[in-house]
């Protein structure tokens, strides 16, 4: 079996599929690994880093298309490097079913097997695949790190001669894996950390990291089989809504991280709850890509209403690009491992297996 990986829009994704790391585990398991020239230089991963590994190296990305069996990228190539590819190939990666339904049916009528790794089912077997978790953990730590640094006062308390600074309180919304990290970030910087999700099962997690749970009077537990959050209804919506908006004007750092896969993220603060928060406080939206947990949050902007700042980036890990290439090509691998027949040398598409099952795309 040949692997390959070929370049990502780097205006977008910094981010890479094979790290010098992971080409031994492929070379152990018998693959033959193919890349273009530079593949990894823009994070400090030198050519000769992967040929002393056992990458074979190629002059451009038609020929690594030309010469490989299985494709991983980070999202689906683009348009014209689709058409490269050929009948059998096989692509894995995060491919967004969710919003590139037209263009991955186009490459199944092509009988190309696509496997996106964002549809994993949450199940113990599948954590070290897990790509949204690997990917969110560092993202919840970058968010706390980046409003940080917007934060013009001090984070943790401190007791002078000339007087005392109160600690930074900050507020996160979602408890997930992003959520948790964010907590638990912050509360090592020194803050007091308070934290609200519709899942009552992230009370004790969020209690263990030390925060603060803020429960929203007679909520239920609102979370799918698969550990996703569900929509909230209406009457859960107006009590968070007045819960928040009382918190919030005593908040200086807000890390919102709410989602719900396939949807528009919801939207959780509104306007007039921004309007009446401290001058000087920050907001974080990790869902910004997804329209934003906040009414006033734009990608890629720093938004200033009356002294507080509204941020949201498309893509916080390119600012982590080395730390979340190196795990998300242990996932990629770990998911290749189940997918490979050791004895045959094949890939095995085994319907049965409810990883494979989950994350193919027919």
């Amino acid at each position: 079996m040949r692997i390959g990986s070929i370049f990502e829009n780097q205006k977008k994704e910094k981010r890479i599929s094979i790290t010098p790391e992971v080409v031994k585990k492929y070379i152990g398991l018998g693959f033959e690994i193919f890349l273009p020239k530079k593949y990894g230089l823009h994070l400090g991963f030198q050519d000769e880093k992967y040929s002393e590994a056992g990458v074979k190296f190629l002059n451009d990305e038609k020929e690594v298309l030309n010469n490989t069996d299985l494709i991983v990228q980070l999202g689906l190539p683009e348009d014209e490097k689709n058409s490269l590819l050929r009948q059998n190939q096989t692509i894995i990666g995060v491919l967004n079913p969710y919003d590139k339904k037209d263009k991955l049916n186009e490459l199944v009528k092509k009988n190309i097997n696509l496997f996106s790794l964002d549809l994993l089912p949450r199940i113990t077997r599948a954590q070290s695949m897990d790509i949204l978790s690997s990917q969110a953990n560092l993202a919840g730590y970058k968010a706390v790190i980046e409003s940080f640094a917007n934060f013009e006062k001090a984070i943790p308390m401190m007791m002078t001669a000339a007087g005392t600074i109160p600690a930074a309180k900050a507020l996160i919304v979602g408890a997930g894996v992003a959520g948790l990290q964010a907590i638990a970030t912050a509360k090592r910087m020194g803050a007091i950390v308070f934290a609200t999700d519709v899942r009552m099962a992230s009370k004790e997690q969020v209690e263990s990291l030390g925060g603060k749970f803020l429960t929203v009077e007679g909520s239920e537990n609102l979370e799918t089989e698969g550990g996703y959050a569900k929509e909230t209804s209406d009457d859960f919506k107006k009590k968070q809504e007045e819960l928040l908006s009382e918190t919030l004007k005593k908040i200086d750092i807000v890390i919102c991280t709410a989602l719900i896969p396939g949807r528009k993220a919801p939207l959780i603060i509104k306007e007039n709850m921004i309007e009446n928060m401290q001058a000087g406080s920050v907001i974080y939206d990790l869902a910004a890509i997804q329209g934003g947990n906040t009414a006033l949050t734009e990608v890629n902007k720093i938004i200033d209403r009356n002294g507080v700042k509204i941020m949201g980036e498309s893509n916080i890990l390119n600012k982590l690009p080395v730390s979340a290439s190196n795990l998300y090509a242990k996932n990629i691998f770990n998911f290749i491992d189940n997918l490979f027949d050791k004895e045959s040398k094949k890939m095995n598409i085994n319907l049965e297996d409810e990883i494979i099952k989950n994350t193919l795309i027919k």
